[in-house]
């Protein structure tokens, strides 16, 4: 299994209701991926600026997938991370 966790910051607070109606889209459309088991975005309640993505994959190779599909190349990576400041985390379940 593959966690990642990703932190963005809107850069323009003008900006937020942009980028959350674009992770809306890209969340519901990564969870009809292959080998996504979880995409969860949260919007900080403290701070609107921040969102927070809770992914989990499969394997890497879904992972690797996903970056290649609709979601990331049409949503996520030409029109979200242009407009956030991103700190990714690739993560461990601890049990």
């Amino acid at each position: 299994m593959i966690y990642l966790n990703v932190l963005l910051k809107v850069k323009d607070a003008a900006n937020i209701p942009v980028v959350h109606d674009l992770l809306i889209r890209q969340g519901q459309l990564s969870r009809q991926e292959p080998g996504c088991a979880r995409f969860e975005v949260y919007q900080s309640s403290n701070d609107p600026t921040r969102f927070f993505l809770n992914e989990r994959w499969d394997t890497q190779a879904d992972l690797d997938v996903h970056r290649t599909a609709e979601a990331y190349t049409q949503i996520y990576q030409p029109k979200v991370i242009p407009l956030v400041d991103r700190e990714g985390h690739p993560s461990q379940l601890l049990e």
